[in-house]
């Protein structure tokens, strides 16, 4: 780490700085607990974007004051809107909603910020949040975003939730065990699950979408797959977020009734994957949801590389072809490697997960210390972290 150490002891408040996507921010929640591990006493804000607030603060709950089961982690949740602010960046609104936000991140008077997204946007944020002290990686995803820190950590381990740790062990001064991680609880959005489950016994989550393009696996051999597991007595339910409305009926077509489409607030995914015995899909938020809530999970992945994004810390196969170049480059269309992996070989991945026994979701599963698992060209088995 560059820069002078820390005194542990005067970290009384504390400002996390990840604003955005799901899979990120869900990535970002086990480097978050270990702070907050570290520093019991501490108050804990986290700075993100209003889209994904559900995953730290169940709706309806307030956003600062003693935690609960609706806020389990951060002390206090500021939410920014930066798309929107955008738009309309000189309307009052826009003004008001800006000051509003930033005198109630001046307020608090944070002792520490630490940045885990590693963008110029979140690294400035941290810097005019008023702490005294901007931790971040030394090399972030975007280089002059290092510019605003005022200590440096150097990023260790494959998986970004281990480089994500690297920042926060730098914050407090001592090598920790990646701990487990608490999701709000929505007393609305698991009684709406629940009644929707009503009469369901064991069921699979399959997810059609992705980011881009070039992540999906078509849509049809997801139906196919779902087909498969209802000769086993396994549901499916085809969880799709907004404008991934097309990609679920076609999956749905294609299971001939073997599958049923889902649209879910982020609160009622929580729950519903809680329930869940298997998720099966891509690179995308609601897999590390999955994974962080211990389901096993079949991961299709296609362009982006498995060692820094695959599942963590659950029972899963990880399915990707040689074919399959490693980048982030957001093609519309399905990586050609991708289109290799065929439905036999999902559904067998998916058949050997279940016969591991019931699994099934949930919070704060005993420490894993990096489990080994095998390596073929086609697909890896085991537990990160």
């Amino acid at each position: 780490m560059i820069g002078a150490s820390e005194n542990r002891s005067k970290i009384e408040r504390l400002l996390i700085l990840r604003l955005s996507a799901m899979g990120d921010v869900i990535h970002t929640l086990p480097a978050a607990q270990a702070l907050r591990d570290a520093f019991p006493d501490a108050m804990i804000g986290w700075m993100i974007e209003e889209r994904w607030a559900e995953l730290l603060c169940a709706p309806g709950a307030p956003r600062r004051g003693p935690r609960s089961a609706q806020r389990p982690l951060a002390d206090w949740v500021h939410t920014v809107s930066l798309a929107a602010w955008r738009k309309s960046l000189v309307t009052i609104p826009t003004l008001q909603q800006i000051a509003r936000v930033w005198n109630d991140v001046r307020s608090v008077g944070y002792d520490v910020a630490v940045d885990l997204q590693g963008a110029i946007r979140s690294a400035v944020l941290a810097r005019w949040s008023g702490a005294r002290s901007v931790y971040g990686a030394a090399e972030p995803r975007e280089s002059p975003a290092s510019l605003w820190y005022t200590r440096r950590a150097i990023a260790r381990g494959a998986h970004v939730i281990e480089q994500n740790f690297s920042v926060v062990e730098a914050v407090a001064q001592r090598k920790m065990a990646v701990p487990c991680v608490e999701f709000p609880r929505d007393v609305a959005a698991e009684l709406k699950i629940d009644q929707k489950l009503a009469g369901v016994g064991d069921f699979a989550i399959l997810n059609p979408g992705a980011g881009w393009g070039a992540k999906r696996w078509p849509a049809e051999r997801y139906g196919r797959v779902a087909r498969a597991l209802a000769e086993d007595g396994v549901r499916s339910f085809l969880n799709c977020g907004p404008g991934e409305e097309d990609l679920a009926r076609e999956a749905e077509g294609a299971s001939e009734g073997a599958a049923k489409g889902i649209q879910c607030s982020i609160s009622e995914l929580i729950a519903l994957t809680r329930r869940a015995r298997l998720f099966i899909g891509g690179d995308t938020g609601p897999l590390h949801l999955a994974a962080a809530l211990q389901v096993p999970v079949v991961a299709i992945f296609g362009p982006t590389d498995p060692a820094r994004n695959g599942p963590y810390g659950t029972r899963s196969i990880v399915l990707r072809s040689p074919a399959s170049p490693t980048t982030h480059a957001r093609r519309a269309q399905p990586d050609e490697g991708l289109l290799e992996i065929g439905v036999d070989a999902v559904v067998d991945a998916a058949r050997t997960l279940l016969a591991h026994g019931k699994g099934g979701g949930q919070e704060c599963p005993p420490h894993m210390e990096n489990p080994p698992h095998t390596e073929s060209p086609s697909h890896e088995e085991g537990a990160h972290g």
